[in-house]
């Protein structure tokens, strides 16, 4: 009720005289929102009734702010939201669409399996490739951390695990996207480290890359990692139990403005190689990738920051379905493409003959 807000909120201030607590609440008073008290009145109806169906006046106490009065003159526990498998069906059609899209994933990952010694998969870097792949299956596994009742251990691994895989992923494509640029350069007369360029710096970046994240992720699970909470004043008359206190706001967006950092050095590296020869011409498609990924993440920020519940989480599952299915879309569906209905294509003397 309005006293109970006005109270906690004067003793929080913790008036020292009488004057002082009158001018407490005339301040109290005023920093509590109309949308507050429109719900307060909206409520009172209901309240009234419970009052005036209760056996014993005399008996009527304070329930728990996690129970409710069902107006048998009792505290009923209050109704519970989030992400329920059992009663959200947006919750199953997440499920449906992360195991389709799992599945599609493994199917192009068995293309490549199969298709390996072919030379558009050659060209694309094959190791490269099978870690960008699995990668991707690894983020829409991701998801499921996010579904259902959160844990201590859900909440503590949803965002974190999320940010390494990602990480290896944006580090795989970056890695490709310089290969590609220095095996053009490289494959000039007087070039002779095309081999050390393919295996030894690829490699190494993308174990640094991926390295400093895991880093980050250690810092932030050591000092303030992301706990489970429940938030009683989102609602009057549920509680969000889906919420995961993220710790460190901070933090969190340090985890996230790595990706985005990897993910702009990897569009900047692949829109400068974009008009390389077409048999090289894998920066175009990274590019697009590139771009979807970026303006996922820059309209992720106000769309999470704009709502509440688990609407926010909703939103961060968006981003994470939309960005992997971007990288999976630009780099992987053309290949796809070429080699199971183009299969004239697929010849490395098509591959040498095609100029820019």
């Amino acid at each position: 009720m309005v006293w109970d807000e006005l109270d906690r909120r004067v003793k929080a201030k913790g008036p020292t005289s009488a004057k002082h607590l009158w001018e407490l609440l005339q301040d109290c008073w005023k920093t509590i929102p109309g949308d507050y008290l429109l719900k307060l009145i909206k409520r009172m109806p209901r309240v009234c009734k419970a009052v005036i169906k209760a056996k014993d006046n005399r008996s009527c106490i304070r329930c728990p702010r996690d129970q409710w009065p069902n107006g048998n003159n009792q505290c009923a526990p209050k109704e519970t939201e989030f992400l329920s498998y059992t009663d959200d069906s947006i919750t199953l059609i997440i499920t449906l669409i992360v195991i389709f899209l799992f599945l599609k994933t493994s199917f192009i990952l068995g293309i490549f399996t199969l298709f390996r010694d072919t030379p558009v998969v050659k060209a694309s870097n094959q190791s490269l490739s099978f870690l960008l792949l699995v990668s991707i299956m690894l983020s829409f596994l991701c998801i499921f951390l996010f579904l259902d009742h959160p844990t201590r251990v859900t909440c503590m691994l949803r965002q974190t695990l999320f940010g390494i895989i990602f990480s290896v992923a944006i580090s795989s494509i970056l890695a490709k996207t310089i290969m590609v640029y220095s095996a053009f350069k490289a494959s000039k007369p007087g070039r002779n480290c095309r081999k050390c360029i393919g295996v030894k710096i690829t490699n190494c970046l993308v174990f640094v890359c991926s390295f400093t994240q895991v880093v980050l992720c250690i810092i932030w699970l050591s000092t303030v990692p992301p706990f489970p909470e429940n938030n009683f004043d989102l609602y009057e008359d549920k509680i969000v139990l889906l919420q995961c206190n993220e710790g460190s706001i901070v933090a969190f967006s340090i985890i996230l403005g790595y990706i985005g950092i990897l993910a702009a050095v990897s569009f900047l590296v692949a829109f400068l190689a974009r008009n390389l020869p077409d048999s090289f011409n894998e920066a175009k498609y990274i590019t697009f990738s590139m771009l979807v990924v970026c303006s996922v993440w820059v309209a992720f920020i106000p769309a999470y920051l704009s709502v509440t519940g688990k609407s926010s989480v909703l939103v961060e599952i968006f981003a994470i379905l939309s960005s992997s299915v971007g990288i999976l879309a630009c780099i992987f569906y053309p290949k796809c493409y070429i080699i199971i209905l183009r299969p004239d294509l697929n010849s490395k003397d098509n591959l040498l003959k095609r100029k820019a």
